[in-house]
């Protein structure tokens, strides 16, 4: 299609040349290449006499434009052409004001409704004007071509952050993706952006949003021991998935940083939240770090800004590392470091991370393959998932599982879960206790203690916390509460076991994996799977509403287990 010459007006006294016709969303808006732009002025310059008309250009004025190539025109003579005007032309670059105004050309090779936006100079464009009518500008299908327009790069003699931008697609149902332009050429630049239905993402926008329950816990440098060897890595994140799936967890990431999106991740507003981009050596700090916050260092050429997403020390003067995200300008090297909050630090060696689409990672739909240094808490991993530490290890999690025990009332039953050795039973024939399970090594019997000590390591499938039961020389099986453990040792709150409350080395132990009075109608507890572990289950009710004693075996297997309370009344 050729200019729409009534859609343009040209003023001698000043030089500008202004786009008049329908905006984007308008009935008959009008686009023009910058080649058809330049044969247009040509056409208006050896005109005999413009006198008064809208196109005040003829062979009396001095020369409006050169062609450097058919992509690439320079604005002579104080003519110009502004931002409106700029969007409707397309296919190449404009030039003016000496080199000191530069716009452009951007091509997209992508599926036609893909929907791009761009970022620049640390911030995304409000005005996606290239995506009206929901495909994109100046298509052309033959081409696979789904998008071609001009971005100002240069203005006031200044490139706008070193004329780098990047291309996103975030349309929340599709796959995620983006592309690097790091400094634009005159003519026409290459975006390769394109999107399809992504079917671990199928669930309505309106209904992800409420699934607020789904947090970051720690926004900063995290420990977490992901693969349960007691000793911990490090991430930049710990999400807690709440009662969700880990795909459903996967579109609330995609949802936070969706196209549009007014959601807050560390400091950052979603759409532009990408994730670490590099990964920097520290010496020579001073002040406190806080996680997380704006970052800024050297000047001219050397200048650059970030957001602060993990450090390994908040006490600059101890801080080796941070992990940031690089908003302008270029990455610090050998540069003073200086955060919003004060501190300052030395850039040592720096390493590029790469990034995923979305932020954190991949999912298989039952499964998550984490970005670099995207941390969950453990226990809300499986043996399937896959995370990667702020080291670039691939940490694989044990196979937790979960046994849920049904029916319950709460406030009224009294509900327990124990060992079984698969075999013994009670005089009513009913499974039995293991109450041997473990042995105690150590004799209890003095105030504040804080440890009980058994002859044999804790198995690995009990829970991280909760209760055991310890025997008292008395006989009692005193319920006592630990809040984790290692090797053979479970480690307790200050504990007062003088007489009558004692117990002898060599007295019984067992895990009481649920031993509580119900708080709702299931209560349910997780632990790490070795082999099937064979269980008790009982429940109780004497109040108002009496049962009689529901009691039978459960097992706990890789995909964990549940038992029902039958409500048998004892009235």
């Amino acid at each position: 299609m050729a200019i729409v010459a009534t859609d343009w007006t040209i003023t001698r006294s000043n030089g500008n040349i202004r786009y008049t016709g329908d905006d984007h969303g308008g009935a008959s808006p009008s686009y023009a290449t910058v080649i058809q732009f330049r044969r247009w002025l040509g056409s208006l310059a050896d005109d005999e006499d413009s006198g008064a008309s809208d196109d005040q250009l003829d062979i009396t004025d001095p020369k409006p434009a050169d062609r450097s190539t058919d992509n690439i025109i320079t604005l002579l003579n104080n003519f110009n052409i502004d931002d409106t005007a700029a969007e409707h032309l397309y296919d190449g670059s404009i030039i003016q004001d000496g080199g000191d105004t530069i716009y452009d050309g951007i091509v997209n090779y992508g599926n036609a409704d893909v929907q791009i936006q761009i970022i620049q100079d640390g911030a995304v464009l409000a005005d996606d004007w290239w995506n009206y009518g929901g495909a994109g500008l100046n298509a052309d299908a033959t081409q696979g071509i789904s998008h071609r327009f001009m971005i100002k790069v240069r203005t006031g003699g200044s490139d706008i952050d070193n004329r780098r931008l990047i291309g996103t697609c975030r349309t929340f149902g599709n796959t995620y993706s983006e592309f690097v332009i790091n400094a634009t050429a005159r003519g026409n630049n290459v975006l390769a952006l394109t999107d399809s239905d992504d079917l671990n993402n199928e669930t309505a926008s309106g209904t992800v949003s409420g699934w607020t329950t789904i947090t970051n816990t720690t926004e900063g440098y995290a420990n977490i021991d992901v693969d349960n060897d007691s000793t911990d890595e490090y991430y930049y994140s710990e999400w807690d998935k709440a009662t969700y799936t880990i795909n459903q967890f996967y579109e609330r990431m995609k949802w936070l940083t969706r196209d549009g999106s007014s959601s807050t991740l560390y400091g950052l507003n979603g759409e532009l939240f990408r994730g670490i981009t590099h990964q920097i050596a520290l010496s020579s700090g001073s002040g406190t770090w806080v996680e997380p916050e704006s970052l800024s260092w050297g000047s001219g050429s050397t200048a650059g800004t970030g957001q602060l997403l993990a450090v390994d020390n908040t006490t600059a003067s101890s801080s080796t590392k941070m992990w940031i995200q690089l908003l302008t300008g270029v990455a610090p090297s050998s540069n003073t470091i200086t955060g919003n909050g004060g501190a300052t630090a030395t850039a040592g060696t720096v390493t590029e991370r790469t990034i995923s689409k979305p932020f954190c990672g991949a999912s298989t739909g039952s499964a998550i393959i984490g970005a670099y240094g995207f941390g969950v808490e453990a226990t809300d991993l499986t043996s399937n998932d896959k995370v990667f530490d702020l080291d670039n290890n691939q940490v694989t999690p044990p196979n937790y599982v979960t046994f849920t025990v049904n029916g319950l009332v709460s406030g009224e039953d009294r509900v327990l879960v124990g060992p079984w050795d698969g075999s013994s039973t009670d005089t009513e024939g009913n499974p039995e206790v293991d109450y041997n399970q473990l042995t105690l090594n150590t004799t209890l019997n003095s105030s504040g203690q804080t440890s009980i000590v058994c002859t044999s390591s804790i198995p690995t499938d009990t829970p991280s916390s909760g209760t055991v039961r310890v025997e008292l020389d008395t006989g009692r099986y005193r319920r006592v509460a630990y809040t984790s453990y290692s090797g053979s040792t479970f480690t307790t709150a200050s504990t007062d076991w003088t007489d009558p409350d004692d117990a002898t080395s060599g007295n019984n132990i067992w895990v009481s994996y649920i031993d509580k009075l119900a708080a709702s109608t299931s209560e349910s507890f997780t632990g790490v799977y070795s082999t099937d572990r064979s269980l008790v289950v009982k429940a109780r009710d004497g109040g108002g509403t009496p049962i009689k004693e529901f009691i039978t075996s459960g097992t706990l297997t890789s995909s964990g287990g549940s038992s029902t309370v039958i409500r048998t009344s004892d009235e």
